[in-house]
């Protein structure tokens, strides 16, 4: 259905979406690199194979659940398994928008869209965006996502942003974050304190769906909030995992 006051964007022939005329204007998009060689991030080539086995994802689904916009992001103090840094709230203070990002180690949802989010938090954090991702997943249940793990992840994925510990689950918690991946995407005006504006999906893109992945969602999140323009309230919920709670968590 087209949208009035709105433009096209194709490639390759083929239709990606519609944009207002404000975002369509936007040349540091990231969705115009689409059709570049450099990003590799979508490729467009005709492959010839043998039809494919269906993957099964056999693990939980879980909905992120709704936070209201305007939620100030809460504070909290990490350490970041690979270099033993302690981050805090207050180390992004200079930057006009801060992407926090729940994922971990071992879930299918996060694997799929791993190597793109890499590319996403690469490209825009050159904009001024600052990134930061999270795991609070308990080892007890779950040791691959410990933070021996954790600092071995994020060197093979050769991760821009840091990636936080969160042992106690506190700040899982204060964020009420609930699956991996979940996105929050804040604002910054001034002095006043980052306001969540983006709370949803990467994409419609999961591991079993054949959907491609195009970070559709958070891209137009990302590009409105670094050009000044509104962003819609109606957003789709990320799905994925369910974090692994500790046994004995009481909430």
């Amino acid at each position: 259905m087209a949208v009035a006051g709105a433009v096209t964007v194709t490639f390759s022939g083929g239709r990606l979406l519609s944009l207002p005329r404000g975002l369509a204007s936007i040349k540091s998009s990231f969705l115009s690199t689409l059709s570049s060689s450099n990003t590799g991030f979508y490729p467009l080539r005709p492959i010839i194979s043998a039809p494919a086995r269906k993957l099964v994802v056999r693990a939980a689904r879980t909905e992120s659940e709704g936070v209201s916009l305007g939620f100030r992001a809460p504070n909290f103090e990490l350490p970041e398994p690979l270099t033993g840094k302690l981050w805090k709230l207050d180390d992004f203070e200079s930057h006009p928008a801060l992407l926090v990002m729940f994922i971990c180690n071992h879930c299918p949802f996060v694997k799929h869209l791993k190597k793109d989010i890499v590319k996403l938090s690469n490209f825009y954090m050159k904009k001024g965006l600052a990134v930061v991702a999270i795991s609070s997943n308990s080892v007890a249940t779950h040791p691959q996502d410990g933070p021996q793990f954790m600092a071995e992840e994020a060197k093979l994925y050769k991760y821009p942003f840091p990636y936080l510990y969160d042992e106690t689950q506190d700040v899982a918690r204060d964020f009420r974050a609930v699956c991996t991946p979940e996105f929050f995407l804040f604002k910054k005006d001034g002095r006043r304190p980052f306001e969540l504006v983006y709370h949803g999906q990467f994409d419609d893109s999961r591991p079993s769906n054949n959907v491609p992945v195009t970070g559709r969602d958070l891209v137009l999140a990302i590009d409105c909030v670094l050009s000044g323009q509104p962003i819609s309230s109606i957003q789709k919920p990320s799905v994925g995992c369910s974090i692994k709670w500790h046994p004995n968590a009481n909430f």
